[in-house]
C-alpha cells in the first residue's frame, strides 16, 4: 500500500536518515519525496503495518507531516494525519 503525506517543509538530511532508518526497522518499504508538491510516498505492507502505526512511527521520528492525501477523496476533505473518520 502507499501512503501520500502532505509535509510542513521539506525534509532535512537528518529527516532522510531518519527515514531510512525507519525502512530497515518497521517494515516501510520505499519511501519517495516529492519536492515540487512538498509530499512523501510511503510504501508498506498493509497485512503487517495499519496507518495508524505508520503515522505514529512517523510523528516519533519528527517528519513534518500536516496531513494524510487519501487518493480517494478530494483535496479539501482530507483530515490531518492521526484524525480518525
Amino acid at each position: 500500500m502507499t501512503a501520500t503525506y502532505e509535509l510542513q517543509h521539506a525534509l532535512k538530511p537528518e529527516q532522510f536518515r531518519e527515514l531510512g532508518r525507519l525502512v530497515n526497522t518497521y517494515g516501510l518499504q520505499t519511501f519517495r519525496f516529492d519536492e515540487k508538491t512538498n509530499q512523501l510516498h510511503l510504501d508498506y505492507d498493509a497485512s503487517r503495518l495499519r496507518n495508524s502505526v505508520v503515522e505514529h512511527v512517523l510523528r516519533e521520528a519528527r517528519i513534518p507531516v500536516v496531513r494524510r492525501i487519501s487518493p480517494e477523496q478530494p483535496q479539501s476533505e482530507n483530515k490531518p494525519a492521526g484524525v480518525q473518520a
